[in-house]
């Protein structure tokens, strides 16, 4: 399975992923994002995230 993965050193906390995909990506308790534990992620979602992150930080592992 496909798993997305963000680029922590990279990120500037913009929050689109979370906007674009709030059930993939959130803001851990530490103020970073993380990615959510699923069974799968719709590859829509995350493709999405891809596309409009500014730090391009996002992938898929």
């Amino acid at each position: 399975m496909k798993t997305p993965v963000v680029e922590l050193g990279d990120c500037i906390l913009c929050g689109i992923c979370i906007e674009v995909s709030p059930s993939v990506f959130k803001l851990s308790s530490a103020g970073y994002i993380e990615v959510s534990e699923l069974l799968s992620y719709t590859e829509m979602d995350v493709d999405e995230a891809i596309k409009n992150c500014p730090a391009d930080c996002i992938s898929w592992a």
